[in-house]
Parts: structure tokens; sequence; C-alpha cells
């Protein structure tokens, strides 16, 4: 196991900058899910820690080693990739020892190490299948085995859950969580699905445009988050943002609705806001301060999305129950004062 440094990195291709001067520390031993936009730089940063791409500027370390002038071969990573990149026509057994036979390891050795990657995996029974044999997250676990017996300092994962349907995302997301667990070792995961980074991750790193927006545990982006990006961008479905102005020690919104403030919002009474609410912590009651109408109702079984619209602008209201509630229905919303999140409406940073 090792941490993974980097200080400083950009990256340009041409006269292009994908990545714009990013600093991640990630502890030894920790799953670190680097999530963002498509575009905003995650697969490029995790392509030039496993030395697929080199850094325009900055230092990449793993462990105590600065590795950036280091082949892939030397760097002590393994990676699963999206698509798996198994060779079609070798069975699982020499698909997960390949990568050791091409080291020069000995025969015993793969023996020993693929059939303790496959038991761990539950693949015992397909070692001797082809991959087009296999379903696609039996080919997921194949790709993880072959990474697992190289015994690497880094796993770095790719997106690789992406296609595969969603009850095998949910299945193989736990899964990859417990297997870093019993193995403890340094995992860098790569995701645009803000679910999977919330569900696996020991901390996230939140990146847009390539820069790191904010690094946290789940818990810490969901209840504080640094601006009105990560606001929206952690949780589901994602946090309304209404444009307020803070007067009296209430939220005054559009159309003339006010909701109370928790008392530290008097510091910035005059201020131009964005008003965060998520749609869990949003109820329908009587008297509630926002005036609403209903416009889509969603049911999922467990809960209810209530698409709405209020102070002229669209507002999800999660309801964790049944409801009476029918679209074109006049409604109040209320929300406990602590639960509101207030963002600066020129910068969009959060305000304390």
């Amino acid at each position: 196991m090792a941490s993974v440094t980097l200080s400083g990195i950009t990256k340009s291709f041409g006269d292009t900058q994908v990545i714009k001067g990013v600093d991640i520390a990630i502890g030894d031993g920790e799953f670190a899910v680097f999530v963002g936009p498509s575009g905003c730089g995650k697969s490029t940063l995790l392509r030039m820690i496993a030395g697929l791409d080199a850094p325009t500027a900055g230092e990449i370390r793993i462990g105590e080693t600065v590795v950036n002038d280091l082949p892939p071969k030397q760097r002590e990573v393994s990676m699963v990739f999206q698509t798996y990149a198994l060779y079609p026509h070798m069975t699982v057994r020499q698909n997960m020892g390949f990568g050791l036979m091409i080291a020069g390891t000995a025969a015993d050795a793969i023996a020993a190490r693929v059939a303790g990657a496959a038991r761990m995996l539950g693949l015992d029974a397909l070692l001797d299948r082809l991959p087009r044999q296999l379903s696609g997250g039996q080919r997921q676990r194949v790709a993880m085995g072959r990474a697992m017996v190289r015994d690497p300092k880094v796993f770095l994962f790719d997106e690789p859950l992406s296609n595969l349907d969603a009850k095998l995302r949910v299945q193989m997301r736990t899964e990859i969580r417990a297997l870093h667990q019993r193995l403890g070792t340094t995992s860098i995961y790569v995701t645009h699905d803000q679910v999977e980074a919330m569900t696996m991750a020991d901390r996230i790193v939140v990146l847009r445009d390539g820069r790191v927006e904010q690094v946290g545990t789940p818990v810490a982006l969901y209840d504080q988050p640094g601006n009105a990006f990560v606001a929206t961008f952690i949780g589901s479905p994602a946090m309304n943002l209404l444009p307020a102005r803070l007067q009296d020690g209430q939220a005054v919104l559009a159309g003339g609705s006010r909701l109370a403030l928790p008392a530290p919002a008097a510091a910035h009474d005059g201020r131009e806001v964005l008003l965060g609410l998520r749609p869990e912590h949003l109820r329908v009651q009587a008297g509630g301060g926002l005036r609403a109408e209903v416009k889509v109702v969603e049911f999922s079984g467990a809960d209810t999305l209530l698409a709405c619209e209020a102070a002229g602008h669209a507002v999800q209201v999660l309801v964790h129950d049944r409801t009476a509630v029918a679209p074109g229905d006049a409604v109040e919303l209320a929300i406990d004062p602590a639960r509101m999140h207030l963002f600066d409406a020129g910068t969009q940073q959060r305000l304390p």
C-alpha cells in the first residue's frame, strides 16, 4: 500500500489546458473517488497516475517515490478499465495470470495468486471459460482479478461499472467496496455518477473544468458543500437553488414568499443569495412559507417526487411516503432553517 500525492499538476493538449493546477493527497489505504461532469479531467488525472499520460507540469508521488519519469510497469499500480480489456481468445485463468507471466513470475506462483483472487471474487467455477461465455458482471470481476494478482500498491478504477445495467451496478459497487475493506489497498475510483461516489468513497474529490472544487468525506460534502456547484452535484435529487434577498432574518423570494433563516444568517442581512434547499428536507405543510404549484408527481415506491414551480423556479420535493397531492395543486412548502444552505449570488461560494 502507499499514499498518492499530486502537487501542482497541469496537463495541456496543444494549446488547450485540461488540468489547471491540481493538488490532491490520498492517504495510505484510502478509497478516494474522483467525481465530476464529463470533460472535467478526472480520467486524465487517473491516466497520469498510471503513467499512461505525462503531466505538463507538477509532481506525482506514490509513497515516497516521485514517479513522473517511471514507466507504468514500474509504478506498482493496477488499473481496471471501463471496457474490461480482456483478451477474447484467453480463458479467465489466462487473462488473470497474463500480466504475471509477462513479468516472468514462476508458474506455480501465478497459479496460486490466480486461485486466491478467483476464490475471493467467486470465479472458481469460471476459470476455464472464455470472456464471451461470461456476463458483464463476471467480466468485470475478471478484470478486477487481473489487477489483484499483481498485488499493487494502488488500484485505479476508470468508470468500471458504466457498461453494466442499473441493478448490477448496485451489486458491483458493493462488491468493490467490500473487496477494498478486505485488501486495504489504496484505491482511486473515477466516476461521473455521484451516487457511486457517495456510497463508495472514504473521501470524494469533486472536479470541474480541470480544477478541484472540494475534497471531503461524503457526509461533509453533503452537509457543507463549499459552493453552489458542489451543492447541486452532490445529492440525488439535486439541491434546489432559489435566488433570494436576506432581510430581517428571512429569505425573501420572488413573488413574496418568505422563509425563516437560522440565526447566524443575520450577519448577511441585505445580501443577494442563492438559497439551497434539498428536496428531501422540504415538507408539504400548511403555512410553510414557500408557495408552490405541483406540476408532476413521480411515484417510485418508498418515495414520491413532486416537481413543483415556486418563486418562478423549478423546485423538487422528495416525500418519504405516499401523498394525496396531484398535479395542479397549490401547496405550501416548509423547511427547518437549520437545513438551509446559503451561497453568495455573485461568487456562488458558501456563506458561513
